[in-house]
């Protein structure tokens, strides 16, 4: 009887042990965190946003597949399928919706309000005439972020020197759009101290970026002055290809309008950079850090860049004060 049950003992013991990494796992894999990713639309400085939230997650420890499950989905520039997608994590009671732009910002905290889910939002310009928080230094809402607020005091000293005889800048915007709006109201203010008037022309949708383009062109302004509008941005072959036979310049707001889309020049954010510090923001708040009381952190550095090819299209001179700023003609 005693042999019997030290073989039962023995045959327990080594059960555990095969067992245990088995159990271990599944331990491991039901505390991985659930995180959903929203991205507005498939441009480059929102996908240079994410590539730098998946690095600042990992600073913090939280990898997919490994400590964390991440769900990403690109809502294409229609806000339908990005409601629908927020509307989504939410039904599978995800621990954080990470949202990059306001579009996606916006749907994801109107989906995420009433279950509890912390947002943490990326470039998003304004949070606050957007609605995702009280105050930028003590959101008291249920999300918080980084805002890319622009460098327009650069960028208009930028477009004063690289086309001197300027007087008139065209802008296009998307109505809808809190962070353009925003946008604009500054640009438009600050113009007047570098002897610029500011023509604008709203839009509602994708479907009537042509049409705005044109406008702006038959109004003769003499450049254009692009913002972070995420429909014009999306849609910015639309805009070159109205403005260019024009011989009208546009000045972007980030690298990637330069190095990709047609742009003279920016005064340039580093859009990896802000995905980075809301990538850390977010782990900072996986790992208890209340998100009501964390404030919203403004990404203000900049750095000029110009595309010297497009340059030569337009018969503009690199200005002997920007020297120094980097060329990314042929740069992606």
């Amino acid at each position: 009887m005693k042999r019997l049950v030290n073989f039962v003992v023995v045959c327990m013991v080594v059960l555990a042990v095969f067992a245990a990494p088995t159990v271990a796992a599944a331990a491991q894999e039901m505390h991985k965190v659930q995180i959903g990713i929203l991205q507005f639309a498939p441009h480059a400085s929102l996908d240079n946003c994410y590539e730098g939230i998946l690095e600042g997650l990992s600073k913090k420890g939280f990898v997919d597949g490994e400590t964390a499950t991440i769900d990403f989905v690109n809502g294409m520039g229609e806000i339908e399928t990005n409601n629908l997608a927020a509307a989504g994590f939410v039904s599978k009671k995800y621990d954080m919706i990470i949202a990059i732009a306001t579009p996606s910002a916006v749907a994801a905290y109107a989906a995420a309000r009433d279950a509890g889910i912390p947002v943490v939002f990326s470039a998003v310009s304004d949070p606050v005439a957007a609605g995702l928080v009280k105050a930028l230094d003590f959101p008291d809402t249920g999300a918080t972020g980084t805002s890319d607020a622009l460098n327009f005091e650069g960028q208009l000293k930028m477009i004063r020197a690289f086309v001197p005889e300027a007087k008139t800048i065209g802008v296009l915007y998307t109505t809808s759009e809190a962070n353009s709006v925003s946008q604009l109201e500054k640009l438009t203010e600050l113009a007047k101290d570098f002897d610029f008037e500011v023509k604008a022309v709203g839009i509602t949708d994708a479907s009537e970026v042509a049409l705005g383009a044109a406008q702006l062109v038959a109004e003769k302004v003499d450049v254009m002055n692009n913002l972070t509008d995420n429909n014009v941005v999306n849609n910015f072959s639309v805009v070159t290809n109205a403005t260019d036979p024009a011989g009208i310049p546009i000045f972007g707001s980030e690298i990637e309008q330069v190095a990709q889309y047609g742009c003279v020049a920016a005064e340039s954010l580093d859009y990896v950079a802000l995905g980075v510090t809301t990538g850390e923001m977010a782990g900072d708040i996986l790992k208890g850090e209340p998100v009501e009381t964390m404030p919203v952190v403004i990404v203000k550095d900049s750095k000029p860049v110009y595309n010297a090819d497009v340059m030569a299209k337009f018969g503009i001179a690199l200005p002997s004060e920007y020297a120094e700023a980097a060329d990314v003609a042929g740069a992606r």
